[in-house]
């Protein structure tokens, strides 16, 4: 054990305690957040386009400032990249965090001085609560790394500019900087896979003791180091006991990469996105992320139904429900209010406040009005999954409309691991869940109007090649796990075994 891991667990023990406090104060702390906000918003240029000047209350609040996405914001955005002052909030962005979008291009998210503590601090604070829960605090002492975006940030307006990963890369700890991997040079590289392998090389015989990215990276990642090594992760880095993950559901990734791994090993989930840093995994032993409510962000939750309606309801944390699935509105001091990050998010304790995501609002199957959403289809294959011990690498559903005499279903293209005995069977126990948890999709299979699930099966790297060919094979891409139209399941239709 080194001085970096003895003196570790104190902090660690400081900022927990800290934090529990903060669990007991959510409700004020969101307050004078708001406040905080509005004060600082009133002297911008949204703030009086929106006469913050008269904002006393939430409910003053909610009806000066519509919900808006990204494309209803970019006219105060391009404003902002014209070299303007003041537009969003106060001065100018420090940075750009550049993330691609479905309808609006390449997106430009502000980060600011007062946001970028929101960034840092959370991934950082979620490490601490670990250590000062299991009392681990060894792995501070090995080699740490973070699957992430190149560091190297062009100018927009002046204002330097790149994805989320790397512009946190510029503020990693001079502390943890000699146990960092990969290497700054690798961490620049552009093309994905050429990246991957210089990881590989860079990596694979270093003392890993925690593993950060999204699970589909990271199983690349293992998928690399297996066949060059030919041996599984927990073997090859034998101190390697922490993983952190975020950006995607972990559920359907989880049995896959504990294969890989060959043991046990802790898991600290996150919530992160360029808007903000909005959830963490503070403990091992309970269910959820908790919500950051005292890290400049003010959150708003509309019932998910309500959420493409005209005047939906808003509320604040203090009137949320257990187990009812919400769209996630942010207002930060980054200067995004009314934001619709297009996450919904459902809580399972409300003291704390602790949440899980369910999926996005815009990704759900509603082409004959059945409304399922991510989280019910990868329940329900998760359940198939687990009942008959099949691993899934990755999937996708998407409508088919009978062009003929036929009936529509919904097509599911999945890349198995190992594949089922019998794929009909196992595709009947999958529609059988889906028609448990949702009623519509029942209703429209009992009344004869759809068919039973289909499944298509993907062919190995089926979807990384379908991901290259698309041009969005790493970064912070990720399949969507639900479609309305059918661009996705025709492209894929390529890489069906």
């Amino acid at each position: 054990m080194t001085i970096k891991s003895i003196l570790a667990k104190p902090f660690a023990n400081y900022i927990y305690k800290q934090i529990k406090r903060s669990m007991e104060h959510a409700v004020n702390d969101q307050q004078s957040i708001f406040n905080h906000l509005i004060k600082v918003g009133t002297k911008t240029e949204f703030g009086k386009d929106h006469v913050f000047d008269t904002i006393k209350t939430h409910e003053d609040f909610v009806k000066k400032v519509p919900i808006r996405d990204y494309e209803q914001l970019k006219p105060y955005i391009e404003k902002i990249k014209q070299g303007k002052h003041n537009v969003l909030w106060k001065g100018k962005p420090i940075y750009f965090a550049k993330t691609s979008g479905t309808t609006s291009g390449v997106k430009y998210i502000p980060i600011t001085k007062e946001s970028i503590p929101n960034h840092i601090n959370t991934a950082r604070n979620a490490l601490l609560c670990y250590m000062a829960e299991t009392g681990n605090t060894k792995f501070a002492d090995g080699k740490l790394i973070f699957l992430s975006g190149s560091p190297e940030l062009e100018r927009v307006a002046d204002i330097p500019t790149g994805r989320l990963s790397g512009i946190v890369n510029h503020h990693v700890p001079k502390y943890l900087r000699a146990n960092q991997l990969p290497s700054y040079t690798t961490n620049c590289i552009e093309e994905w896979e050429e990246k991957l392998d210089k990881i590989v090389e860079e990596t694979i015989n270093q003392n890993m003791t925690l593993i950060s990215g999204i699970p589909p990276w990271m199983q690349m990642y293992f998928d690399r180091l297996e066949e060059k090594s030919g041996k599984k992760i927990g073997e090859l880095f034998p101190q390697f006991n922490v993983m952190v993950q975020g950006g995607v559901n972990f559920e359907p990734y989880k049995a896959k990469l504990e294969e890989s791994i060959g043991r046990k090993v802790d898991c600290i989930e996150l919530f992160p996105a360029s808007e903000g840093f909005f959830a963490f995994q503070d403990s091992q032993k309970e269910q959820g992320l908790l919500l950051n409510t005292n890290s400049g962000i003010f959150f708003e939750f509309v019932p998910a139904a309500e959420i493409f309606n005209e005047n939906p309801t808003r509320l604040t944390i203090k009137d949320v429900k257990v187990g009812e699935n919400y769209a996630l509105i942010i207002n930060s001091n980054a200067g995004l209010w009314g934001y619709n990050i297009g996450d919904t998010v459902k809580f399972v304790s409300t003291n704390p406040y602790r949440i899980i995501v369910t999926g996005r609002t815009k990704h759900f199957i509603s082409a004959f009005g059945e409304h399922v959403i991510a989280e019910e289809v990868e329940a329900a294959l998760l359940k198939a999954a687990n009942e008959d011990n099949i691993k899934v690498i990755e999937f996708t559903v998407a409508p088919m409309i009978a062009q003929d005499d036929g009936k529509s279903y919904h097509e599911w293209f999945i890349e198995f691991e190992n594949m089922p005995l019998d794929i009909a069977a196992f595709a009947k126990k999958m529609d059988d869940n889906l028609r448990q948890k949702n009623v519509y999709y029942n209703d429209l299979i009992s009344g004869n109007i759809l068919q039973q699930l289909k499944i298509s099966c993907v062919q190995k790297n089926g979807f990384i090649n379908f991901m290259k060919a698309s041009g969005k094979l790493g970064g912070q891409n990720k399949v969507p796990r639900l479609s309305n139209d059918r661009k996705i399941a025709d492209e894929l239709k390529r890489y069906v075994s």
